[in-house]
């Protein structure tokens, strides 16, 4: 039994799908002896920062395709920098995933939490970053790597900017809205006049 008091197990386990997500069909016992049906996506733990320049007042997002969004027939939302660990630890990785997608160099970063993405059909957890930066740190246009085809385009929103977007609940990518509260909370003195 865990902390929750859940006895919960699964008890088969079976690969539908493996490419780029490993796709599970599983048979769970829940506590109550009931055997379920569940579904549950595979992909690894994953890291993301926001970016922010206090002496500019700007934040760095992106944005690029996203099949989610595609398929609803919206715009693609706002995100942080973010990627896959692919074994590297999440300080070291979200240093290359800054460089890589956004042209920045990143020095010390701000460990916020190690959140589940989606909890109740992904295995996905990611650690979350906020990183201060300088105009003299962005070395590299950004863009994503050219391999993966990302289409990555970089932004540079004034603060003030993101708190609304953030406020209104425009900024609809949860990672993206967790660390702009974050932010918001931890470093209020980028609003104070």
């Amino acid at each position: 039994m865990n902390s929750t008091g859940s006895t919960a197990k699964i008890v088969s386990r079976e690969v539908v799908f493996q490419g780029w997500y490993t796709f599970f069909r599983l048979l769970v016992e829940m506590p109550d002896g009931q055997v379920v049906d569940r579904e549950l996506l595979h992909r690894g733990m994953a890291c993301a920062v926001l970016p922010y320049d206090p002496v500019r007042r700007v934040a760095m997002l992106i944005t690029q395709p996203r099949p989610g969004a595609l398929h609803l027939g919206v715009p693609s939302p706002y995100e942080v920098i973010a990627g896959s660990l692919d074994g590297a630890s999440p300080a070291e990785r979200i240093v290359e995933e800054a460089m890589e997608e956004g042209g920045l160099r990143l020095g010390r970063v701000e460990p916020i939490t190690n959140m589940w993405s989606m909890i109740p059909v992904s295995t996905e957890r990611v650690q979350l970053y906020l990183a201060e930066y300088g105009a003299a740190d962005r070395v590299a246009a950004g863009g994503g790597n050219a391999n993966e085809h990302e289409n990555i385009v970089v932004h540079e929103l004034g603060l003030d900017e993101l708190r609304d977007l953030t406020m209104s609940g425009e900024l609809s990518d949860a990672k993206t809205l967790i660390l702009a509260q974050a932010l918001m909370l931890r470093h209020p003195e980028l609003w104070r006049a």
